[in-house]
């Protein structure tokens, strides 16, 4: 197994461009948003207000001993804490809600665009990426409006509303406060480029950790099937380790940094002491002025040191928010201009000179044109990779040809809205998939049109009905992952009750009994061929013995049609048909 490792940076948090973009989703919630940043700068107003009432106090009533004053300085200073606390409230909460907010939105938005991407796009992308992109790039997007942006922004406010403050009241002693600063914002720079490089290895090593678990855990027959148990739990020790050591790689730099940053604000603080204590001496400054400062510096230096967390928060939270914005504006979609929605058909298929690649002009079907009537069933045939299931694909408008056309009832498909058009044709594949849910909504599909009753009906036609009967709860028995606790031929048997219960005029059948037991198959064949009356029916099988019947079998090979009749004619030919039946009678023999 190939593990495909990711491998992100951090980006430039001044990228306006992505800025633009995620200002659209906040502009449904401006009002809020504005008054998140008046909350911003009400708190950046608020921070410098209590080391100078402090100071007043002090110097103005507590060195004169002015009681009554002293006592209405403290009304003032419990009014202001309790006031700035109402606004950190507001700030946090508020700032939290418009993230979650805006990420709803942007999910939804996501996950609506990746149910119209071609099946194309899903072949070249690996799932665990769409995952990532889905959640956790959404997640640390949401962290640029709840620790990012709106915190770097209040952060930098404050510094200046504090240092305005200092220099207002005494700047000589500002200057000494910030002799430290210099070495304060190297260290902070250093640790801004640390822990960013540590932030990104931390990234790499959890995505390629949950794509290694993801393809494994899905992939856990074939491990243990080929015995490889013992190797692939060695190369998991080697991802772990590494995702260990990014971590601990990251926990080191914020180990090293906040106690270097305490030493120096402590620096800081000892000559703000010292310098501001000659001068109370001299009598040259108040005892409360020196007060505030001490303050005013833990106030001052607090933001500096969270300021290169919060801007590598804001980093990722860019780099994720492009790489949502690349995945929503890829358009590799299926184009719906067709505006035809009947509300039903004949059936009437025809392929006219279809040419069709899955790459570039690597042809996987050739030049195709054959026609199917009202009512009538088609068997296509041939071996492996002879472009059957690419004809099926074609149909519903899973891929789009190259070349030639494709209609239904005299229509090109494309004139067709996309989902009027699948609405009429049912598909049962040879790979059943079934979701964690019950029996019930993987027939339905959520489906509120769709009774209880028409899927009993539609189960006991195919002869589903008994075995379904007996799980316990019936219909609302939850099946667990892709149907984990049913048997392949339950699976097989749910998969056409749900493409009759939609009663399409269409029916596709792409080995539809390959996976189930002679015994299940003759039930399923009768059920076909009631299933199958009076409708226009396609019929992929690699049992030769399951189409006989068919009005017209065509022989693909190489993605070019090579023989087209029904089977006796085809057995006159003694050709490719003829011979591939042969081989199948001699092993049925063998066998």
């Amino acid at each position: 197994m190939s593990l495909e490792k990711e491998n992100t940076k951090s980006g430039d948090i001044i990228d306006t461009e992505v800025l633009k973009k995620l200002y659209r989703f906040v502009k449904p919630y401006q009002g809020r948003f504005y008054f998140l940043v008046f909350l911003t700068i009400a708190l950046a107003l608020l921070a410098p207000t209590r080391p100078y009432f402090i100071q007043v106090a002090i110097d103005n009533y507590v060195a004169v001993g002015d009681t009554p004053g002293l006592v209405r300085i403290i009304y003032l200073l419990v009014f202001l804490l309790v006031l700035q606390s109402v606004v950190q409230f507001a700030h946090t909460y508020l700032s939290g809600w418009i993230g979650q907010v805006i990420i709803k939105d942007i999910r939804i938005k996501l996950y609506r665009h990746l149910l119209r991407m071609r099946l194309k796009f899903f072949d070249n992308t690996p799932i665990g990426r769409l995952v990532t992109r889905n959640v956790s790039d959404i997640e640390t997007l949401a962290n640029v409006f709840s620790e990012g942006l709106a915190a770097i922004i209040g952060d930098l406010l404050q510094l200046a509303t504090i240092l305005a403050v200092m220099f207002w009241v005494d700047w000589r002693l500002t200057l000494v406060s910030l002799c430290t600063l210099p070495l304060l914002l190297i260290s902070t720079y250093i640790f801004k480029e640390k822990i960013k490089v540590a932030f990104n290895d931390v990234r790499n090593a959890v995505a390629n950790l949950n794509s290694f678990l993801q393809e494994h855990i899905t992939g856990m027959n074939i491990v243990q099937i080929f015995n490889r148990e013992q190797r692939e739990y060695e190369k998991f020790q080697e991802i772990n380790r590494e995702h260990r050591k990014a971590h601990i790689n990251s926990v080191m730099y914020y180990s090293i940094y906040f106690p270097v940053a305490e030493i120096i604000q402590a620096i800081g603080t000892g000559l703000v002491v010292w310098y501001g204590a000659t001068r109370v001496f001299d009598m040259d400054m108040q005892v409360g002025v020196l007060i505030s400062f001490i303050m005013y510096l833990q106030l001052f230096f607090r933001p500096i040191r969270m300021i290169a967390d919060r801007y590598n928060t804001l980093q990722m939270g860019v780099v994720s928010s492009s790489r949502i914005f690349k995945l929503l504006e890829s358009d590799d979609q299926i184009p719906n201009e067709g505006k035809w929605k009947p509300d039903s058909i004949t059936g009437h298929i025809q392929f006219n000179g279809v040419w069709f690649a899955y790459n570039d002009e690597d042809w996987v079907l050739k030049n195709i044109s054959f026609e199917v009537k009202p009512g009538e069933t088609i068997a296509l045939v041939g071996a492996t990779g002879a472009g059957k299931s690419s004809i099926i694909n074609l149909i519903n408008r899973f891929y789009e040809i190259n070349k030639g056309t494709i209609t239904v009832d005299g229509k090109d498909i494309r004139e067709f809205e996309l989902g009027a058009l699948r609405k009429h044709i049912g598909v049962v594949l040879q790979d059943v998939f079934l979701f964690s849910d019950t029996i019930y909504h993987n027939i339905t599909l959520g489906n509120p049109d769709i009774s209880r009753d028409q899927v009993m009906k539609a189960a006991k036609l195919v002869g589903a009905k008994k075995f379904i009967e007996k799980l316990p709860g019936g219909l609302d028995y939850n099946v667990m992952e892709r149907g984990a606790t049913l048997s392949v031929g339950q699976r097989q048997l749910i998969s056409f009750v749900r493409a009759i219960v939609y009663d399409p005029e269409i029916i596709i059948l792409d080995e539809a009994t390959s996976s189930v037991d002679t015994e299940t198959e003759e039930m399923i064949q009768k059920a076909i061929k009631k299933m199958m009356k009076g409708r226009t029916s396609i019929v992929i099988a690699h049992r030769l013995s399951t189409i006989q019947s068919a009005d017209n079998i065509i022989v693909m090979d190489h993605g070019e049609i090579k023989e087209s009749g029904t089977h006796d004619s085809l057995l006159e030919l003694n050709g490719y048909y003829s011979r591939l039946h042969q081989m199948q009678l001699k092993s049925m023999v063998i066998g």
